[in-house]
């Protein structure tokens, strides 16, 4: 199990009820709880673990991005790399945003038409003749994806991030004090969520795109 498995940390199953979950935290709290252990370093390290577990898996919203985001039981190694922790996050994120754009576009076959004559367009003007120009999509992804990303889908992501970020700090990939470097790994999780909405893009219209 990765280390700081928030689930783990408040000692329940991953389908425990949100009331079953409160009543685990609340008992955990009382049990390691300053006043009653005054002094013991172990007890104050346990609280703040505790407190970041429940911070997260007791709002149903994170939850729910938790779930998504988490990694699974495979990973055992007790002092994991942080480098592979964090390249998996990145993979999680780009298919976050992927799985988002693939199936809000993937509706409406009409639009997708449209964006593939576009496409083909600029990539017979660029060389001279028809094909799947990677480069070409992505670059008309970042101009249209304003008319389909809505305040609600940024603020999805959002909630995302702020999870991914404290998962990375539970897996002290990064201080949680740092906040320089908390910003600066947020912002590398929001590129990595909008690549994969870029890719998302292009999926859907590889998907229906024939060479002529």
């Amino acid at each position: 199990m990765v280390r700081g498995d928030y689930y783990e940390i408040l000692g329940v199953p991953r389908d425990v009820s949100d009331e079953d979950l409160k009543k685990a935290y609340r008992k955990l709290v009382l049990q390691y709880h300053p006043d009653r252990n005054p002094g013991n370093k172990t007890a104050e390290e346990k609280i703040r673990e505790i407190n970041a577990a429940y911070e997260v898996v007791g709002d149903p919203e994170k939850r729910r991005a938790y779930d998504r985001l988490r990694f699974g039981d495979e990973v055992r190694d007790e002092t994991p790399d942080p480098g592979i922790i964090l390249e998996q996050m990145e993979h999680k994120l780009f298919d976050e945003g992927r799985k988002e754009l693939f199936a809000l576009l993937i509706k409406d076959t009409k639009r997708i038409k449209a964006e593939l004559a576009i496409v083909r367009e600029r990539t017979v003007a660029a060389q001279g003749y028809d094909t799947f120009k990677e480069r070409i999509v992505a670059e008309r992804a970042a101009e249209i994806l304003p008319e389909f990303v809505t305040a609600e889908m940024d603020a999805r992501r959002d909630r995302i991030l702020d999870v991914a970020v404290q998962m990375m700090a539970s897996q002290h990939v990064v201080r949680k004090d740092d906040a320089a470097a908390v910003n600066a790994l947020r912002q590398q999780f929001q590129d990595t969520f909008q690549k994969g909405r870029i890719g998302g893009f292009s999926s859907a219209l590889e998907l229906l795109y024939a060479r002529r």
